[in-house]
């Protein structure tokens, strides 16, 4: 899969996000080792920190169909001039599975940047 098909696909999970309080859909696409790409959107919540973000999302979905190792991830948002790059949490989240993942962060306008997750999360204990 190329980076713009992936990319796509965090376009397409944005379409899903649940977002009445930013206005803010953001949508992730997490490539599996195998090739899967799940997908995740956000959902806010009126309490913030009950808000789940669509990277987390994605992960909780590919864990629950049982997988653990990812190559990448590309991260959407339909109000996003800039490059959407993960929360700290995220991160985090991230890191816990695949530390050297690749995280593609998408503008609203398509352009995107890559990053390796550990330059991101720098001095994440490896697996």
């Amino acid at each position: 899969m190329t980076d713009r098909e992936l990319i796509n696909e965090a376009v397409e999970a944005s379409r899903h996000a649940y977002a009445p309080y930013s206005k803010q859909r953001a949508g992730a696409a997490l490539e599996c080792e195998d090739g899967t790409v799940i997908h995740g959107c956000n959902v806010e919540n009126a309490v913030l920190g009950a808000s789940i973000c669509a990277e987390q999302a994605a992960v909780c979905a590919a864990v629950a169909k049982g997988h653990r190792q990812f190559r990448r991830i590309a991260i959407y948002s339909t109000e996003s001039s800039d490059y959407l790059t993960p929360c700290g949490n995220c991160r985090q989240v991230l890191s816990e599975f695949s530390p050297e993942m690749e995280v593609l962060c998408v503008r609203s306008d398509g352009r995107y940047v890559s990053y390796k997750l550990r330059h991101l999360l720098p001095a994440t204990p490896g697996k």
